[in-house]
């Protein structure tokens, strides 16, 4: 049996019990086959395409960690289509990987371009590129072993550079500052945009995209804060030497997708500051209500006097970041609720509101109390259909909402 068969045949196995049985298999490399084996499972959930198309190889567990998902690749993908497109030049389109690592983000980017270079320093991923590339058909690639800033140096002008800097240090801790990645991309600024009309940065998820949009200057074009099932992923930005200001931040939630300018965010928290704090409770917050909570692309952009404006909803608390309305909004990006009952943290009140329920979904947002202390004090096990959200009011009343997800 060859290891290729050996693959096929034992791919959906555990593979803690398969690398049990490796006497059993002397003219197999093991080590190779579980690692094959353990790619195509992780990529069964994260690149369905990849797992589906025969012949893929996969890189070491790292890398597998580190790659985009296919709807995240996809979605940089039509980003970058629509980038080019709006560009004037009829030219060649050429696209530079200054990172290539497993190429997932590559593969998808280089569809939109005549020519695409994927550029990577370790030897052993542009092998696996280079197999994977021919596997699917990519006749437009070129891969290159080479340090991605030496390659800039001599590199010809592209249309589009896409950088995601590793974000590990020397003994492989994670980091996540700009500066403390490789390469240093706000080092590599000025020589990035000398190169080429655009250029894409993938950053940490964890990073705060105002500071990061300060310390790029002017040149950013766009923001793209991207989740997938509801769990920050990316952030991303687009610059561009022609820019002369940001252009709009974009939050993604697997195929939902909020958009807004930094006009409309500044006009619209002009817009609350001026109202009367008492007056942002609009309906009242009461059973039958409905209750909508942000994805967390639209949390971490933080656009929420913008969301008030746009669906016309009312935060509970300037901090809660809950938003209630007296109608069902099917366009809300983020969960739905309707409230069936709200308590004070009395123990009267608790004991005849929620005192014969058995478990519920937590969530907690600005309040004394953490998730976990707070399911204690209530004596509730996770899950069920009741979810409860612990807040903050704006005239600093903590209370428990209680709601049932609405359909």
């Amino acid at each position: 049996m060859t290891a290729e068969e050996f693959i096929m045949l034992h791919r959906n196995d555990d593979i803690k019990t398969l690398a049990l049985n490796a006497s059993k298999h002397p003219d197999i490399d093991f080590g190779y086959a579980l690692g094959q084996i353990a790619g195509w499972q992780k990529a069964k959930a994260k690149l369905p395409e990849w797992a589906a198309t025969k012949g893929i190889v996969y890189p070491p567990h790292l890398s597998m960690e580190q790659c985009s998902s296919e709807k995240a690749a996809r979605y940089k993908a039509e980003v970058t289509k629509q980038t080019i497109t709006s560009h004037k030049d009829t030219g060649e389109k050429v696209l530079v990987d200054l990172t290539g690592g497993f190429g997932v983000d590559f593969s998808y980017m280089a569809r939109a371009f005549e020519k695409a270079v994927y550029v990577e320093r370790q030897e052993n991923l542009c092998d696996i590129a280079r197999h994977n590339l021919e596997v699917l058909g990519m006749t437009n690639c070129t891969v290159v072993n080479a340090d991605s800033e030496k390659y800039l140096e001599d590199m010809q002008p592209a249309t589009l550079i896409f950088v995601d800097p590793a974000r590990r240090d020397r003994q492989g801790g994670r980091t996540f500052a700009i500066a403390d990645s490789t390469p240093n991309v706000l080092e590599l600024k000025e020589h990035l945009l000398k190169k080429s009309e655009y250029v894409m940065v993938k950053l940490s998820p964890m990073l705060d995209w105002h500071k990061v949009v300060s310390d790029f200057g002017s040149c950013v074009v766009e923001v793209h804060i991207v989740s997938t099932a509801n769990e920050c992923k990316e952030l991303f930005i687009v610059i561009s030497k022609h820019s002369i200001k940001l252009e709009k931040i974009f939050c993604v939630n697997d195929d939902d997708i909020f958009s807004f300018t930094p006009d409309e965010n500044n006009l619209s928290t002009s817009s609350i500051k001026s109202e009367n704090p008492k007056d942002n409770i609009s309906p009242e917050l009461s059973p039958n209500c409905y209750l909508y909570e942000p994805n967390t692309s639209i949390m971490k952009s933080g656009c929420f006097p913008l969301i008030e404006q746009r669906f016309g909803v009312r935060e509970i608390g300037r901090n809660s970041h809950l938003f209630i309305s007296d109608k069902p909004i099917s366009t809300f990006p983020g969960r739905h609720f309707i409230i069936t009952a709200i308590t004070s943290m009395n123990r009267n009140q608790l004991k005849s509101t929620i005192g014969k329920l058995r478990s519920a979904n937590i969530t907690v947002r600005n309040f004394p109390l953490k998730e976990a202390e707070l399911r204690k004090r209530l004596k509730l096990s996770d899950g069920g259909d009741t979810y409860i959200f612990a807040t903050t009011t704006e005239n600093g009343k903590h209370l428990l909402i209680i709601c049932k997800k609405a359909i």
